[in-house]
């Protein structure tokens, strides 16, 4: 059995992961939206919509982790696995 900090260890890493595969889902730059602002780098998004992105990587690193979490713990898959 885990100890709690390894759950967080494991936690925070398939977060990273998700968060960083949600980030590019239908976003738009600037050149795409053929509206640049001054100043701004013409690559960055117009509406990042940052909090909608960080509720569907915790949603997603919560049942990917728990997935991952019961096949290191199913009995059948140790056996297949060693």
């Amino acid at each position: 059995m885990l100890q709690f900090g390894s759950y967080v260890a494991i936690f925070f890493v398939v977060w990273w992961l998700c968060f960083v595969a949600v980030l590019p889902i239908r976003a738009r730059s600037q050149i795409e939206a053929g509206s640049i602002v001054a100043g701004t780098e013409p690559a960055a998004p117009v509406l990042p919509r940052l909090w909608m992105r960080l509720g569907i990587a915790t949603a997603l690193a919560v049942v990917c982790t728990g997935l991952l979490l019961w096949a290191l713990s199913n009995e059948t898959l140790l056996r297949y696995w060693s």
